[in-house]
């Protein structure tokens, strides 16, 4: 995410679960999906529900004899720093260094008088609400974020408009999602210099979770983060950063310098480079996964250089998913040659509430994706998304109303790429290609 102001225009949240007994439909997938794949036979649609990746004409995603389908939960820009850190149990120092704004506490202060009180201080599984329902619904067999903030004692910032920083004490507030790995190549990361990369790195690592995209040297920052999935072979996470989103060019990781594994363009040659660092990792079995942080804050413009360059990780470099962010708000999903690609996926968590400007992209609606995928090609067999609601620094179900947007907003942009999102009877949003 580049620096800047975000907008939230928060909605009353209103009752939409199905009843209590429903199960939710990206297991319900999921299990549809497996026993289809064990009996060699493809799932059809419901007039109802339609089976995610119809195609046009009919019929749907095939997975050919297996049962062992990976599930994983993607999320945009987690900001765990600034107003969140100091609302968690052991806030850090609240000074920062903004135009407009002297203390974190008054990010605070922007979301009460919009919306009310929050109750400090919160305990850590507070900012996902129910986002962690979800998660224990879904059982995704990986889970994966960008981290956008350093999580730091570090009192020294780096020259930029916008500093995000968190207490290394307020680290569970990751763990208690049960974050499997980390992105790290964006443009807040060393947002406190190279020490406060350095300790977000130690922070990560002592409390067990992945991460990929920053290191002490170029060698770890591009090393990619393996998560083995028993059964299913292993996900491997490579993630990227493009100066195209406000990282800064010295900011890319060296042979002697810590820092992000910071793309040199978005060309061919890069696509190619990317692909000899897959191919001495990846074995049969394993799904690659390409986190990429690139592009302007708001808008839905995609350029034809990022399509270009996300059709080359697939064609040239291995790489089953791409899994763009930046954009403020979720932005449209291509799926090219059975593999999907998310543009941007919007900020998840950050206290932008009470912000205002760019009301029109409602950033204040966040997407959960759950991608399912066969291991033995990392073909996409089915893409689930829950839409939520920030307020108070807290994620809620998303109302009918809201979720009909989001489908009308990821339809309208998805034309270009012949997807389409369809509205499921208990606010959940299933992809559809052709």
């Amino acid at each position: 995410m580049a620096a800047g102001s975000g907008a939230v225009r928060v909605i009353e949240t209103r009752g939409l679960r199905a009843s209590a007994g429903a199960m939710h439909p990206c297991r319900r997938r999921f299990l549809q999906l497996a026993a289809a794949a064990t009996l060699g036979m493809a799932v059809a649609p419901r007039p109802a529900r339609a089976a995610p990746g119809t195609r046009q004409g009919g019929g749907s995603a095939r997975p050919s004899g297996e049962s062992a389908l990976l599930t994983l939960f993607l999320a945009g820009d987690v900001m765990i720093g600034r107003g969140i850190d100091q609302v968690l149990p052991h806030p850090g120092d609240p000074k920062i260094y903004e135009s407009d704004l002297r203390w974190a506490t008054d990010y605070v202060t922007l979301a009460e008088t919009a919306h009310g009180p929050i109750p400090k201080p919160v305990d850590f599984p507070y900012v996902w609400g129910d986002a962690l329902g979800e998660l224990a619904r879904c059982r995704p067999d990986a889970r994966i974020v960008n981290l956008e903030t350093a999580v730091t004692k570090s009192a020294t910032p780096a020259p930029k408009a916008v500093d995000y920083k968190a207490s290394p004490e307020n680290f569970p507030v990751i763990t208690a999602a049960k974050i499997d790995c980390c992105a790290l190549a964006n443009n807040h990361v060393l947002d406190w210099g190279e020490p406060g990369l350095i300790e977000t790195l130690e922070t990560l690592d002592k409390a067990g979770v992945k991460h990929a995209g920053a290191g002490r040297d170029l060698r770890e920052a591009a090393a990619p983060a393996i998560l083995p999935v028993p059964g299913k072979g292993r996900v491997l996470v490579f993630a990227f950063g493009s100066t195209t989103s406000g990282i800064p060019s010295d900011w890319a990781a060296t042979d002697e310098r810590p820092g992000v594994d910071l793309l040199p363009g978005l060309s061919p040659q890069t696509a190619h480079a990317i692909g000899a660092q897959v191919r001495a990792v990846k074995k049969p079995g394993d799904v690659a996964v390409a986190s990429i942080h690139w592009g302007a804050n708001w808008g839905y413009a995609i350029s034809d250089r990022q399509v270009a360059f996300a059709h080359a990780l697939i064609d040239e470099a291995g790489i089953d998913v791409v899994y763009g962010h930046s954009s403020h708000h979720p932005k449209a999903i291509e799926v090219y040659r059975g593999k999907p690609i998310l543009y941007g996926c919007g900020d998840f968590l950050d206290d932008y509430e009470g912000i205002t400007g760019y009301e029109e992209y409602r950033d204040d609606l966040v997407l959960m994706y759950f991608p399912v995928l066969r291991p033995s090609d990392g073909a996409l067999a089915a893409l689930t998304m829950v839409p939520l609601q920030s307020r108070k620094f807290r994620l809620h179900h998303a109302s009918p109303a809201d979720a009909a947007w989001l489908r009308d907003t990821l339809s309208r942009e998805g034309e270009r790429f012949k997807t389409h999102v369809r509205l499921n009877e208990d606010n959940s949003l299933t992809l559809e290609w052709r």
